[in-house]
Order: C-alpha cells, then structure tokens, then sequence
C-alpha cells in the first residue's frame, strides 16, 4: 500500500509541474504582452501608443489563431491516416475573430468613433475583413469542410499584411513579405503543435515528426529570408538601438534563434533515432513566446520617423 500510495503522489506530482509551468509561461506571456511596448519604447522619445498593451493582447490572439488553423491544416496532412487529435480549428477561428472584432472596438474607442465611421477607415476595414474570414473559416471547419477554410484564412492573412505597412512606400512589396512570413511562422508553430499531439496520441510517430522536420527546414528559409528583407526596409541602421521596433526586433531575433537550436536538436535526434519530443516541445515553448514578441513587434512605432526627424534635425 505505502509503494502504490508513493508511485500515485509521484504521477500527481507529474502531472502538477507541466500545468505549473503553463501557468507561469502564460502569465509570464501575458506580462510581455500588456507592458513590453512601453518598456521598449522607454527613453526612445517615439509617440506614446494608446491601448497597446491590450491592442497586443489582442494580435497575440489573432496570431495564434492563425497558428493553430493553419497549422492544424498542414499537421493533418503530415500526419496521414491514422488517430487524429480532437480539431481545435472552430475555437481557434471564433477565437481570431472576436479579437479582431475587439480590435474594431478599440480603435473607435481611441479614435472616438462609432463603429460605422470606424468600419471606413483603413484599418477598421481591414479589420473588419479579417473578422469576417475568421468566421467563414470557423464556419467552414463547423461544417466539416477544413479544405474550405484555406481561402478565408488567405483572406485574413493578405487583411493583416495590408494593415501592417500603411507604407507610402512600395507597399506592395511588404505586404508581400508579410504574408509569406506570417503563413511560414503559422506553419512552423501550428504545425508542429498538432505534430506533437498526434504523435501522443498515436503513442509514437517518429515518422510524422521527420515529415514535419523536412518541411520545417524551407518554412525556416522563408522566415530568414522575408524577415531580414522586411527588417532591412523598415528599420534604418542608425536607429536600430535607438527605436522601441528596433529593441523588440533583436529580442525576437534570440527568442527565434534559441528556437532554431532547438529544432536542430530535435533533426538530430530523429536522425539518430532516438526521441525528439521533448526538444520538440521545448521548441514550441519558445515559439509561443516568439508570437508574442511578434505581436508586440506589430504595435511599437514605426522606426522611420525617427530617422527622418533625425535627419530634419541635422
């Protein structure tokens, strides 16, 4: 009785660590994302942002949205016939267009609008579309048609990229960045998300984790790529310590790049045969945090007007 009563306290106490660090990381997240503008934009002299730690709040929603859609999408097909988890896709879609529907009542509470004149800006329009995406890709996955929801979530993800470089200049191709770096990041953390719950399903499933290592080695590519080229656009070489964007911008360069080590760890071990979950799941940690740190990214000013000023002053 006393080994059998020692082995149930040990599981329990099993258990209790993982909710015990999900609970820290999301209030740890949570903190990020209500003050880590402000804090990054401490002595710069940028514009104050109103509402942006509960405007982060909500893209860090949105973000995650997008994730577990999408990632969720290309998980199923890594993951071929067999046991699948349970879908969240529905949740995740209502859940990407409350926040943005959230976003639509901030911004006209900050810009003292009603609802109608703030579905005529810019960005209350875009936001608006990106609402109405998310609910027909949650409507499309309610009725058992996921294949359905890839267009309304293209939609959702060209609104965002549109509303991220309200750019005078070559607008076009940021968007463009934009959209191959949010749906590279979507698959990178969404699907490995639902890689790894299959795999704890199905009690295994190496093979559906080297599947998904294949493909995260060109999503890793496409990041590279479209993150340096936006960064290189949008933040001058003489502001990049001096700027709130260019502050978050290196955090989320050490978090992004703690999580390639990772990954890398994981590739290695499933070359070798031996068990790459827990890396793997370490990895998803810090792309959590990435996500946040990317939507705190989305809300700081944009560096520009500091070079420019700088150059008016001089």
């Amino acid at each position: 009785m006393t080994a059998h009563t020692e082995n149930g306290a040990a599981r329990r106490s099993g258990r209790r660590r993982p909710r015990a660090a999900l609970a820290l990381g999301a209030l740890v997240a949570v903190a990020v994302a209500l003050f880590g503008a402000g804090i990054a934009a401490h002595g710069t002299g940028e514009l104050h942002i109103p509402a942006a730690g509960t405007t982060t709040l909500l893209r860090v929603a949105v973000f995650a949205a997008l994730a577990l859609h999408i990632g969720e999408l290309a998980g199923a097909r890594l993951a071929g016939p067999g046991r699948t988890p349970r879908s969240w896709a529905v949740w995740a879609a209502l859940g990407g267009a409350a926040a943005s529907a959230g976003q639509i009542v901030l911004l006209a509470r900050i810009s003292d609008l009603d609802l109608t004149a703030t579905y005529g800006t810019r960005d209350g329009g875009l936001l608006l579309t990106m609402a109405n995406g998310f609910a027909l890709a949650a409507g499309c996955a309610a009725l058992g048609r996921p294949g359905w929801a890839v267009a309304p979530l293209a939609l959702a993800v060209g609104a965002e990229a549109l509303r991220a470089h309200p750019e005078p200049y070559t607008p076009e191709l940021g968007t463009a960045l934009t959209i191959v770096h949010l749906t590279a990041a979507s698959l990178w953390a969404g699907g490995l998300l639902h890689v790894l719950r299959t795999t704890r399903l199905r009690g295994g499933g190496r093979d559906v984790l080297a599947r998904y290592a294949r493909l995260a080695g060109w999503l890793y590519v496409a990041l590279a790529v479209t993150g340096t080229c936006s960064a290189l656009r949008r933040l001058p070489a003489e502001v990049v310590f001096a700027t709130a964007y260019g502050r978050v911008l290196i955090v989320k360069l050490l978090v992004v790049a703690v999580a390639s080590v990772l990954a890398v760890v994981a590739r290695r071990r499933l070359r070798r045969g031996g068990d790459a979950t827990a890396p793997a799941r370490t990895e998803l940690a810090v792309l959590a945090g990435a996500v946040v740190v990317s939507a705190v990214l989305t809300v700081v000013p944009d560096p520009h007007w500091l070079s420019v000023h700088s150059a008016v002053l001089r």
